[in-house]
């Protein structure tokens, strides 16, 4: 009796989708090219696709990131407009701080983020969308 009990309960909890669930039609893609500008400005482009966060309140926000050799450049890319349709998405970041990064070849890394909040702090942060790819970093000026 006992062990119908506790296979009954192991089947629930392993087919139950969490509470924080997230509808997952969410994309996103990098550009096959970055600018560096003569300021030291990187900026990285793309576009991205996502439908409202579940639960309500949770928000979905775009991050990057840059790698070349031993170096990595993150930045954000703000928040999404999760409507169904494509969206272009741009972020910059600065080599004021990271002066490794120069014009070539790197690893261009881009994500979709569902942040879900307790109050007004984030609770947990779930990626739902990523794509990674070499791009070609472009001098311009």
């Amino acid at each position: 009796m006992a062990l119908a009990a506790l296979s009954a309960l192991a089947a629930t909890a392993a087919f139950t989708a969490p509470a924080e669930a997230t509808v997952y039609n969410q994309g996103i893609s990098v550009q096959s090219h970055g600018h560096i500008s003569q300021d030291g400005t990187v900026t990285l482009s793309g576009t991205y696709h996502c439908t409202n966060p579940s639960p309500v309140g949770a928000k979905l926000q775009i991050s990057a990131a840059l790698v070349q050799g031993n170096t990595r450049l993150a930045f954000g890319g703000g928040e999404a407009d999760c409507d169904g349709q494509e969206h272009a998405w741009e972020a910059t970041g600065s080599l004021k701080y990271t002066p490794g990064i120069r014009a070539g070849a790197a690893l261009a890394e881009a994500q979709l983020k569902e942040i879900h909040f307790s109050g007004l702090m984030p609770r947990s942060v779930d990626v739902v969308a990523e794509d990674r790819r070499e791009i070609r970093l472009i001098t311009l000026g």
